[in-house]
């Protein structure tokens, strides 16, 4: 028998922000993750929620987001060298995406986000070797949003969180993954009903 998704997606007990919440009834309740498990990505508070394709709350983690404010990748960043990016440019994209499994250039498994823009879900660990790498352990136990801000625009998570949660719902399927933007409102990134859009600058974020 067909399961009933029920009337919005539920967070349980979990703190999440106005945007992340309307965005999350929004998509069950129209059907715009289409029965696929879907990923929610707050900026402003640098936390995921991952939710079953009914909308309830599998898991939430804080992670690492771009550097740089902003909701569009600037042109052909994918097709640049790491060392080409500026800060300026270490944005991580607004918008709907199709989350599918890939793997990185050492062949270590990650989620491709926007292939083109070269902006995935990975492992905080699977960046080279080095400070870079420390900073950015470091940086993932802050409690402030603020110091979460340090990638190129990549979303980092814990290597725990990945194994435990990311890896095995990519491997069973691709997911929706849901960016939410910082610097523009909702209705102008996704397809929403007015009535259900609130605004960034509205809105409290979510405390991590």
């Amino acid at each position: 028998m067909e399961r009933t998704p029920p009337e919005r997606a539920a967070f349980a007990e979990e703190s999440a922000s106005a945007p992340a919440r309307a965005v999350a009834r929004w998509a069950v309740a129209a059907g715009d993750n289409e029965a696929l498990p879907f990923v929610i990505v707050d900026k402003v508070a640098a936390k995921l929620f991952l939710f079953d394709r009914d909308g309830g709350l599998r898991a939430s983690t804080v992670v690492l987001v771009g550097l740089a404010r902003g909701d569009v990748s600037p042109p052909g960043i994918g097709n640049r060298k790491l060392s080409q990016i500026a800060p300026a440019e270490r944005i991580t994209p607004a918008g709907r995406f199709v989350g599918e499994k890939g793997t990185n250039l050492a062949g270590r498994g990650i989620v491709w986000v926007d292939y083109d823009s070269a902006i995935a879900i990975h492992r905080v660990t699977d960046v080279k070797p080095g400070t870079t790498a420390r900073d950015r352990l470091t940086r993932l136990s802050s409690v402030s949003p603020s110091d979460r801000r340090i990638s190129l625009g990549c979303i980092n998570v814990s290597e725990a969180f990945y194994d435990a949660y990311i890896r095995p719902t990519f491997d069973a399927s691709s997911a929706v993954v849901y960016i939410l933007p910082e610097a523009r409102a909702l209705k102008d990134v996704f397809a929403m009903p007015a009535a259900l859009t609130v605004t960034i600058a509205a809105a409290e974020p979510a405390r991590s």
